[in-house]
């Protein structure tokens, strides 16, 4: 049987395999919701395309998800480092890093699609030094955060990509809103259960404006024994759930956390790649109940049957929020027939903060510039508030 293409993933695909294959100038933009089957529609892009064409990812785990889904539809190869692979085929599925020197083994290249393009500085770094290295090149973004940190007049903001100076994507070939997906069962249903502990008026904003120090959260932190009140909060969550995953700030705090949770895990920067490959291994097969993490599966990590998110921390970016909440988001059918129900559980503020992610909205003025909304306010293009 073959698989069905959801509407808004064959509109996407149709729309960026024209655009690829038109004689116009010019970068697009496509956005696409976490959870919403990324992976497919970059697949079904590549499949009919015609020329040498790379596929940039930001980490191995998003490379490796990529180039598996494309396999059902196509040969390709890959070149990365990290994913212990350098060969070059038509089709090339590359980690950034280890093909900014080697542009000159693309010679002749015709399209280039990047996965979380909100990553690509319209300034500076590896992925506009790659783009200019191929100016014949067609440029195709995707992203689910279609925004990056800017520095304007007013301070630091969140710019959405299109109204970046200068712009490498000059236009929104497609996008999706996040409740038309939710509201057709594309994405899970969201609980969220806020427990604002964290009084964000207390945390010091770093130097760029964009999120908080670790100087004042770990100073704050101690004030209220947060290792306790997210003990206590897991422990409760766990009694109800059969997994959770804790986004905390601090490796100290976690590694506190993680003595005083019986059967949990830990998973850092400093995790070492056998060591976590097991550790999520026996997560997803639920052997571990509890994972703590810090800063480490923002993106990239794909298990449906993901129950709970405990996010034990604050922040001032929208994107890594955005990550978080996605985390859960996915659609998973128990054996009963059930659906899943993600919770979301906040500590730090986030959801009052930003709202909720089903009513983000993206919205277009009556010029043409995009930006995100939620409950009346917007998002990105305005100065940052604590």
């Amino acid at each position: 049987m073959a698989f069905q293409l959801r509407p808004y993933q064959s509109d996407s695909i149709n729309l960026s395999v024209d655009f690829l294959k038109d004689n116009t100038k010019g970068n697009a933009l496509v956005i696409l919701p976490t959870g919403s089957g990324k992976s497919v529609v970059i697949a079904k892009i590549l499949e009919p395309l015609e020329g040498k064409t790379v596929v940039l990812q930001p980490s191995k785990e998003i490379l490796e998800q990529n180039y598996e889904k494309f396999s059902n539809y196509g040969k390709a190869s890959i070149y990365s480092a990290s994913a212990g692979e350098k060969r070059i085929d038509k089709v090339t599925f590359c980690t950034i890093g280890s093909i900014i020197n080697k542009k000159h083994l693309f010679k002749g290249l015709k399209n280039i699609l990047i996965d979380e393009c909100h990553l690509v500085n319209s300034d500076a770094g590896m992925y506009i030094e790659f783009i200019r290295a191929f100016p014949n090149a067609k440029v195709l973004g995707l992203t689910a955060t279609p925004y990056r940190l800017d520095q304007a007049s007013t301070g630091p903001q969140l710019t959405f990509l299109t109204r970046s100076t200068p712009a490498i994507f000059d236009k929104v070939l497609y996008y999706v809103q996040n409740d038309v997906l939710f509201n057709a069962g594309f994405l899970a249903q969201l609980e969220y259960y806020n427990f604002d502990v964290i009084d964000r008026s207390k945390l010091e904003v770093n130097s760029s404006g964009t999120d908080f120090t670790q100087t004042s959260l770990r100073r704050y932190y101690k004030s209220i024994d947060m290792p306790s009140r997210i003990v206590r909060t897991a422990l409760t969550i766990l009694s109800k759930r059969k997994n959770i995953l804790i986004f905390c700030s601090l490796i100290e705090e976690a590694k506190a956390v993680q003595k005083r949770i019986p059967g949990s895990e830990i998973l850092t920067g400093e995790t070492k790649t056998e060591e976590r490959e097991r550790i999520l291994s026996q997560f997803k097969k639920g052997i571990i109940k509890c994972l703590i993490n810090v800063g480490v599966l923002t993106t990239g990590f794909d298990y449906p049957g993901l129950e709970a998110v405990l996010m034990a921390r604050s922040t001032m970016s929208l994107s890594l929020y955005y990550q978080i909440v996605g985390r859960v988001m996915r659609i998973f059918t128990y054996p009963d027939g059930t659906k899943k129900t993600g919770w979301f559980v906040d500590m730090g503020g986030n959801v009052n903060f930003f709202g909720k992610i089903e009513t983000m909205q993206i919205k277009v003025d009556s010029e043409g510039r995009f930006a995100i909304w939620n409950n009346g306010r917007q998002l990105t293009n305005v100065p940052f508030k604590k």
